[in-house]
């Protein structure tokens, strides 16, 4: 009898060691998956979460890349090749697998479609995005009858009306028939007379000018 009760003793302590070990090795099961899903799910919401923070950094339509801004490239399951990238004075950007791209003068659009092109020698179907994340270089500066002159950085296309509401409006000083906007382009500097007045008011002929990088408003007494 004692005989009986020592084998099933044994019996029970090898059931229990073996089922503890099998909730041992489904725990381990359960956090590796765990592990790999969150492995997988985290570029994604890494590029979720730089979306969110560039909504108000560039539209990528019509927003045009320039020296100093900062991109972040994301590459559908190519990790080693998402990555932020700075935009060279030179225009350029350097990624894996590519030459150096000029970036500059291309809208975000633009670039996605020129580094699909370039990844698909590498990468079956390839899935890019583009985020402006930084832009620095879209900017007009800002000078005169204004509340807050200086420099305006831009995230879009924006007019001269926009700019104004942007440095704070004019002073009661200001003389809003005679604005001047410097503008440089192909190494040649132009005026252009605005009577922003005019503007205002809707008269026929008068019309609001989309400002370029580098614009420089002058908004005399």
């Amino acid at each position: 009898m004692m005989r009986r009760l020592q084998i099933a003793g044994l019996f029970l302590i090898a059931y229990c060691l073996l089922a503890g070990v099998a909730v041992v090795f489904a725990q381990q099961a359960a956090q590796d998956a765990g592990k790999a899903e969150k492995k997988a799910v985290a570029p994604k919401a890494e590029l979720q979460a730089r979306q969110a923070t560039a909504q108000v950094a560039a539209d990528s339509g019509t927003y045009v890349i320039g020296p100093e801004d900062v991109l972040y490239i994301y590459v559908w399951k190519e990790e080693n090749l998402s990555r932020s990238v700075p935009v060279r004075m030179d225009g350029m950007i350097s990624i894996p697998l590519v030459d150096d791209i000029k970036a500059a003068g291309l809208t975000p659009l633009q670039l996605k479609e020129l580094l699909l092109a370039k990844l698909r020698e590498f990468v079956d179907t390839p899935d890019v995005t583009v985020i402006v994340t930084e832009a620095n270089s879209y900017k007009v500066y800002v000078q005169g009858e204004v509340r807050t002159p200086g420099v305006i950085r831009l995230r879009a296309e924006t007019s001269l009306v926009q700019v104004i509401v942007l440095a704070g409006g004019f002073t009661d000083w200001a003389d809003k028939k005679k604005i001047t906007i410097l503008r440089k382009e192909g190494g040649k500097e132009s005026r252009i007379r605005v009577n922003y007045k005019k503007i205002i008011d809707g008269d026929e002929g008068a019309r609001d000018i989309i400002l370029k990088s580098g614009d420089i408003i002058i908004v005399p007494n």
